[in-house]
């Protein structure tokens, strides 16, 4: 399985193929956006998808825990798809993950589908964590914000290979600021060249694309725009 390590604001982390980073100096693993209970969210809507999302998701991320035995453990916000979502839990799954709370520092950033309702399967919500020279929250902040590492707007890039075009979930950095990619399995993607970005990194960026068991670095200027609808 090969990651890539990067710097960012002068602190070296690891971007993992499974969608999370590893910094190993704190022995902090974060992922992003994990939207637990989004099928039966859905479900409740009328529109109904397998109900296996969560499993799926926190399978990935205790495999992760395992591997990496880290200190702490930081979920970027919306970590549940709505503020309800933790009463919906599989009396199993809803097992497993306090036992993940419980053998590790777990922090819940706050998000805008959830608020703090994760905080009921233990650890601790709160809405931006630092630690050294990096800082993590749900949302890109507004202007300058070196050290960010946020998640919410779950970057995609497209990228031609030998005449065919693929798109992957991806890391997107300019050295000083991180999007992470979508954790959860039920989550969809923003092109990278989306408007939404532009605050973000207004010099440009790199995009690391997620592909199976790698992790594949692309400049910007290699990168294809999603076709417009």
């Amino acid at each position: 399985m090969t990651h890539i390590s990067i710097l960012l604001n002068r602190e070296s982390v690891i971007l993992l193929p499974e969608g999370a980073l590893w910094w190993p100096d704190r022995r902090l693993l974060a992922v992003a956006d994990l939207h637990f209970e989004k099928g039966s969210s859905y479900g409740l809507r009328g529109q109904f998808l397998p109900p296996y999302d969560t499993r799926a998701t926190l399978g990935r991320l205790c495999e992760l825990a395992l591997t990496h035995k880290p200190a702490t453990i930081v979920a970027l916000g919306d970590s549940f798809h709505d503020r309800e979502g933790p009463g919906r839990l599989d009396r199993e799954d809803a097992a497993q993950l306090r036992a993940l709370t419980a053998s590790h520092d777990f922090v819940w950033i706050t998000g805008n589908h959830d608020a703090d309702a994760a905080v009921a399967c233990g650890g601790a919500a709160v809405e931006t964590y630092r630690v050294g020279g990096l800082t993590f929250r749900h949302e890109p902040a507004e202007g300058d914000a070196p050290g960010e590492i946020c998640g919410h707007l779950h970057p995609k890039a497209s990228v031609v290979v030998k005449g065919r075009r693929i798109s992957r979930f991806c890391f997107l950095s300019d050295g000083r600021r991180m999007v992470m990619p979508a954790f959860g399995a039920f989550t969809g993607g923003l092109d990278a060249f989306d408007p939404a970005f532009f605050p973000v990194f207004p010099s440009g960026f790199s995009a690391y694309l997620l592909g199976k068991g790698k992790v594949y670095a692309f400049p910007m200027d290699s990168l294809r725009a999603r076709p417009a609808a």
